[in-house]
């Protein structure tokens, strides 16, 4: 028998969804995110479904990314964006206000901010 993914125990699809629509609402509704929420255009719906699409793959479940875009290329992707120290922490927080305010076991929670850690600030394209 094997081990349960990340995306198995958080709950899903539904549970992942949830997780990235109070990410992208809190975004957009938060004063303290809004030099994360200026790096995206006018509407969140495409980052929404990306992240969505990422992270269900990331965390071990369908890889709904990869079958629309091919690798992630993450970084690759992010360069035409300014990412800053700033703009990494405020994403950071925001998932970490996300994964609280959905209820995430806590002990889950650390490790994907862990996680998340790495991967954001590898993300970075300028200093600040």
């Amino acid at each position: 028998m094997s081990e349960a993914s990340a995306f198995e125990l958080l709950g899903g699809e539904v549970a992942v969804r949830g997780i990235v629509d109070r990410f992208y609402d809190l975004m957009d509704l938060e004063p303290e995110y809004a030099a994360l929420r200026a790096t995206h255009g006018s509407t969140l719906d495409s980052a929404r479904d990306k992240l969505f699409w990422f992270l269900c793959g990331w965390l071990g479940g369908p890889q709904h990314y990869t079958q629309r875009f091919g690798h992630p290329m993450l970084r690759a992707r992010h360069l035409p964006f300014a990412i800053g120290i700033r703009e990494r922490d405020q994403w950071l927080a925001c998932m970490s206000q996300a994964m609280r305010e959905r209820e995430v076991d806590p002990a889950m929670a650390e490790r994907l901010a862990e996680a998340f850690f790495g991967t954001a600030d590898w993300m970075r394209n300028r200093g600040g």
